[in-house]
């Protein structure tokens, strides 16, 4: 009797020691399209949103392709770094097991994905909001058979969440009327209505399945990209997808407050980067850049390559370029974004010395 006793304190005491150190220790899920994806859509074998060539990842690492759109970092690394927070995998990656998720969360991000599930269709393969918040759902079962409920339940709620999308739902969907019939069904202020509806679902949804710190990134100056100016007949930024992109950031700010005011335990809060990038845009030199309307990686006077290749060449010194390629900003300019973001959200406070960005001279 005496070494049954003995050998359940054990297992208690053992118990209490596993959960404890899970419970001191917070990991991200982020949500995304290709400005977070991590790798997720390299696993999506029909996918045409891939970043699984040189000269993507140029800056990190080995580097070699790592499944980020940029030279470098995301945004969303930035700020979890700044936080003292490790980088979740993609959850594409073969190596993802529960261990894994515990110590370092997941990373749902995909290229081409949106709020609407329609969004990116073009891209053939691309994982939507709805579909990342699925796949949530599974890795909570896969933890709470490993923790039981009560450790999963606090596992869950202690975690940071980043909801980082939307630009596809304007770029690759309402602003291209030949391919999508949203741009027929609504007008740019109901169009926006309607992916507020859906995003206030999304987000309630998260939070029914645990998510009680929750940032939700805003949307830069869209009619800036490099795409959008060769797009245009005189170059410059297209005004109408800039005032989208201010409309999208005005509304979701309001929803994001709404929700965190109305939701049980909710820590809601909208990270809105729009006037900083659109000042870098309009004053590079001002703020350390010397190009804010082309892309680093281009495929000489061949307009726009969309995608950077091997055969692409790349600018002097990738530091100096706002954009990496048509769509996508270089680690410099997601460096600054992040730190704009970090200014914004209250519980980003408990971050820890700011990361060194990568080598861009390689």
């Amino acid at each position: 009797m005496k070494l049954y006793v003995a050998f359940l304190a054990s297992l208690i005491l053992l118990q209490v020691v596993f959960f404890k150190g899970y419970d001191c220790k917070a990991v991200q899920f982020i949500f995304g399209d290709s400005l977070s994806d991590v790798g997720n859509n390299n696993f999506l074998s029909k996918s045409l949103a891939k970043a699984n060539l040189p000269w993507y990842g140029i800056d990190m690492d080995s580097g070699l392709p790592n499944g980020r759109f940029s030279n470098g970092r995301t945004v969303a690394d930035i700020v979890g770094d700044k936080m003292g927070l490790p980088r979740p995998p993609a959850f594409m990656d073969q190596s993802l097991t529960e261990d894994v998720i515990l110590d370092s969360g997941v990373n749902y991000a995909s290229g081409g994905g949106g709020i609407l599930n329609e969004t990116g269709s073009l891209f053939i393969q691309r994982i939507c909001f709805y579909k990342q918040i699925e796949l949530f759902q599974g890795t909570q079962e896969l933890i709470r058979a490993k923790l039981g409920d009560t450790a999963a339940e606090k596992f869950f709620q202690d975690a940071v969440y980043v909801v980082a999308l939307g630009s596809n739902d304007f770029i690759n969907n309402y602003l291209m009327p030949i391919i999508y019939n949203d741009a027929s069904t609504y007008n740019d202020k109901t169009f926006v209505q309607y992916l507020m509806r859906t995003f206030r679902d999304q987000l309630t949804l998260l939070h029914g399945l645990g998510a009680r710190k929750v940032m939700v990134f805003g949307l830069g100056p869209m009619g800036c990209i490099p795409l959008q100016r060769v797009l245009s007949s005189s170059g410059e930024c297209q005004d109408r997808t800039n005032k989208l992109a201010q409309s999208f950031n005005q509304q979701a700010g309001k929803l994001v407050a709404d929700l965190s005011n109305s939701l049980p335990n909710a820590t809601y809060h909208f990270g809105d980067a729009y006037d900083v990038v659109n000042e870098v845009i309009s004053n590079p030199s001002k703020n350390g850049f010397s190009n804010a309307d082309s892309p680093c990686c281009s495929f000489g006077k061949i307009r726009p390559a969309l995608t950077c290749i091997p055969v692409s060449s790349l600018c002097k010194d990738r530091s100096k370029y706002v954009f990496w390629d048509e769509y996508h900003p270089s680690d410099a300019a997601n460096e600054l974004i992040a730190n704009e973001l970090l200014k914004k959200l209250p519980f980003l406070t408990q971050a820890s010395s700011p990361a060194m960005p990568p080598s861009s001279s390689r």
